[in-house]
């Protein structure tokens, strides 16, 4: 984050780096939103990156066809008029051994020891918990906003997975024609 202030010499405002890996995004637009309604910011910056090409283990056919790299930015700036209207952020460190890696900052990247690096997945039960929270977090969020899930034009959830994605809108009893998709692309 420094170093985009100093490349876009921005001065005398707070960065923030957050570790979220597929949620970071969405992490920063809640962290901006939340500033932009307790007065804190009026403007921000949310860069969304990661590079998981390199945790990942080109053999493993269950978890190199879905990770990989991206990027991407926005800038945002506070208004009386609402932008998100709502947001529920929510992780449970309970199921970290489904999805997790064997290195990284905080095991060390030593390559003598017997870990290396690589994410590992338990797919069916990421699977059926991916689909679990998108219907969970739907209705909790429409029920904050005094709504229903047919109130609902564009579900446009997480690219990760076309059956997830499928699997979670049948839940919510969402026609795939008002589901937004571009993982395919």
């Amino acid at each position: 984050t420094t170093i985009c202030q100093r490349q876009l010499v921005v001065k005398a405002s707070p960065p923030l780096d957050l570790n979220a890996a597929c949620s970071g995004f969405l992490y920063g637009l809640d962290y901006a939103n939340r500033y932009f309604r307790t007065g804190g910011a009026t403007r921000a910056l949310v860069i969304g990156a990661e590079t998981l090409s390199r945790i990942t283990n080109w053999d493993d056919r269950s978890t190199a066809v879905l990770f990989g790299d991206g990027a991407g930015a926005v800038v945002l700036e506070a208004s009386d008029d609402p932008g998100v209207l709502a947001t529920h952020i929510h992780a449970n460190g309970e199921f970290e051994d489904l999805l997790h890696t064997t290195g990284g900052i905080s095991l060390g990247f030593d390559a003598s020891c017997d870990r290396d690096g690589y994410v590992r997945m338990e797919g069916n039960a990421v699977f059926k918990r991916a689909v679990a929270t998108f219907d969970s977090i739907a209705r909790e969020t429409v029920a904050d906003l005094e709504g229903h899930i047919d109130d609902i034009d564009w579900f446009i959830p997480h690219q990760a997975n076309m059956r997830i994605i499928k699997a979670a809108a049948k839940k919510l009893s969402m026609p795939m024609e008002r589901v937004i998709c571009t993982v395919d692309e």
